[in-house]
This record gives structure tokens, sequence and C-alpha cells, in this order.
């Protein structure tokens, strides 16, 4: 049975989206709930995989400071293929099935236009890849892990 979540477990995850590290303390006074309420939902929404708690790591702190998205025309049926060597490669961070002339799409954060280069290189020599678009990031003005 899949997991349903409720107003309190949105209100948990929407604290938790700005602060990772808050305590369940802080968190059962502004909700008003008890810190075992807390407690339980956090557990229970960690249990059902609704919520994982990792780090993020702000990637220009970490000297990538270029990014692209890549779109990946394929051969018929080589998807699956396509994307288990794409997830071998270190600098793509996203991949995503879509719709259209480009069923694949990667997103990639590197240290600079040359590591670009060396990347959509590397995608375009995969097996079963056909065509590339590459769309280079040239500012993020959002990015975010908010989703409630």
């Amino acid at each position: 049975m899949e997991y349903e979540i409720d107003d309190l477990d949105r209100k948990i995850i929407q604290k938790l989206s700005v602060d990772g590290r808050m305590s369940f303390r802080q968190m059962a006074e502004e909700i008003n709930v008890t810190e075992k309420t807390i407690r339980i939902r956090y557990n229970n929404l960690i249990d059902s995989n609704t919520l994982e708690v990792v780090g993020v790591v702000n990637p220009i702190a970490l000297g990538l400071k270029a990014g692209a998205i890549i779109q990946i025309k394929l051969q018929p049926n080589s998807v699956n293929e396509v994307i288990e060597e794409l997830q071998k490669i270190h600098e793509v961070r996203y991949i995503t099935l879509t719709s259209g002339e480009f069923p694949l799409l990667v997103q990639i954060n590197v240290s600079d236009h040359d590591e670009i280069t060396n990347t959509v290189l590397k995608v375009t020599e995969l097996p079963h890849v056909t065509g590339i678009n590459t769309i280079v990031q040239m500012r993020i003005y959002k990015n975010t892990f908010q989703y409630i």
C-alpha cells in the first residue's frame, strides 16, 4: 500500500525543505504538535520512501561552475542501454525520459566550458546515440528542493 501524505506530513516536509537539520522539538513547536508526533511522522515518511534526507552541495563551492542540458536522439529500442551508459558518466547529474524528437535529456555540471565539450563528446560516442542538442546554461536563477 502506498503511503498517503496529509497536511501534517506536508508541513514537516516543508520545514525540512528549508532546514534539513531542524530539530524535531523546534518543528513540533512551530507546527503545534508533540515531538513524538513529529518523530513518528518523520519515520513514516522515511520508511515509505516519501522523504530522503541528504546533504545538498553547492556545485560552485566544488568548482563546478559550468552546466549544460543535453537532449539526446537514439536508435529505436535503445533507451535502456543508453541510460545505463549515461549513468556511468560522472559529470551527468540528471537523466530523464522525455517526449518528442529527443527521448532523453541529461543535465551536466562541470568545472568549465572545456569540460562541457569533453562530456558532450563522451555522449556522442555512446552506442545508439544518433544526435544531440546541447543547451549551455548561462546563469541559474532558481534551484530549489521545495516541492510543497
